[in-house]
Formats: C-alpha cells, sequence, structure tokens
C-alpha cells in the first residue's frame, strides 16, 4: 500500500473538549493537517518524548515501554495510523527484532503510538483514505478577517446557511485558531455540499 509520511507539527488545547488536546500531524508533501484529539497524559509523553533532552524524574509509562523494547532487542520501524471510524483513528506499531529479523505488529491508540514513535524517531505513516476523511488542506499565509471562528459560527447560525467561500473563509480561521474541532466540522459540511454537487 501506498503510505503517506507525516510529521507532527505541534500539540495545543483543544476549544472544543475540557482537558482534551490536539495533536497536529501534517502530509509532507501536500501539506494536509490531520488533527487527532489525545488526553493529558498522552500529549505531556508526546512532548517530553521530542526533547530529548528532558527526563522526568521517574520513567513515564511510554519510557517504560520503550526500555521493555529494546531490551527485547526489538525496535519500532513505523507506525501506521491505517483507518478512522466515526471520528477515532485506529493505528499499528510495526516492530522488529534486531538479531532474528522477527517482524511484530500491535494494535494501538494512535496517541500511544505516536508517543511510542516519537521514542524511536520512527516514522508516521497514514492511508490516503484517512487523509480524504479528516484531513484539512489549508493555505495558512492568506491573511484573517475574522477574530474568532467559534464567534462567527454564533453568529452566522447553522454552518449550512453559509455560503462555500465564507465556509472556506471560516475553516481557515479555524486551523489558525487551532480549534480543530470545529475546523472538522466545517470541512465535514464542505464535503457534504461536494457530495450533492457530484
Amino acid at each position: 500500500m501506498d503510505y503517506k509520511k507525516l510529521t507532527i507539527r505541534g500539540i495545543s488545547y483543544s476549544q472544543t473538549q475540557s482537558g482534551a488536546y490536539a495533536l497536529l500531524l501534517e502530509h509532507e508533501e501536500t501539506n494536509i493537517k490531520l488533527p487527532v484529539v489525545i488526553g493529558n497524559f498522552e500529549a505531556q509523553s508526546i512532548s517530553l518524548g521530542l526533547e530529548k533532552d528532558i527526563h522526568p524524574p521517574r520513567p513515564l509509562t511510554h519510557d517504560l515501554f520503550s526500555k521493555f523494547v529494546s531490551a527485547t532487542h526489538f525496535e519500532i520501524t513505523s507506525v501506521i495510523i491505517y483507518q478512522i471510524i466515526d471520528g477515532v483513528f485506529f493505528s499499528n506499531i510495526n516492530f522488529k527484532n534486531k538479531t532474528t529479523e522477527e517482524e511484530l505488529i500491535l494494535d494501538a491508540r494512535t496517541s500511544d503510538a505516536v508517543a511510542m514513535a516519537v521514542r524511536f524517531d520512527a516514522p508516521i505513516y497514514t492511508t490516503q483514505q484517512v487523509l480524504n476523511e479528516a484531513g484539512i488542506l489549508l493555505e495558512l499565509d492568506v491573511p484573517s478577517k475574522e477574530a474568532h471562528v467559534e464567534e462567527a459560527v454564533q453568529v452566522e447560525g447553522n454552518l449550512s446557511s453559509l455560503s462555500s467561500e465564507e465556509l472556506n473563509k471560516l475553516l481557515e480561521d479555524a486551523v489558525k485558531d487551532e480549534d480543530f474541532d470545529a475546523a472538522l466540522e466545517i470541512q465535514e459540511e464542505i464535503k457534504r455540499r461536494k457530495k450533492k454537487i457530484d
């Protein structure tokens, strides 16, 4: 299968879900953004994994599992985000034994898979289908005129009453404000309209 490589673009506090964070992944070639809602612990673990010089006084769960993987002569070769169902991402962690060449695939929550990937500098991939269903394509250099997406939605009312141009503008503002939940909702409305046209 032709997998699409993703890079981590950042982690931000979720605007709509209390105590949750949005992990922003990006397809390197097309700049399509893939926002994944994750918990507080996973956000902290991914952040610490990215900061190689910072070590907590006691190992986190992902650190402990990383040590176990290394102790058994395995390494993580890649993480694949292979499916999204009802807004939930499904991922696999691919392992390889350095001595026996044995390969192992484990199902994992996407947040855990990414937390492990950053500890092994393993690449993260997804499928074109996942990008089509949950990805957000946005040109970030377009200047924003709207102050906040939530205010605009409240003023404008239901998304179905907005023009395509207004929806695209709101989508740009949502990503700039890092409100990825709203961005996904807006994008769903844009996709519904395209299906009607087709």
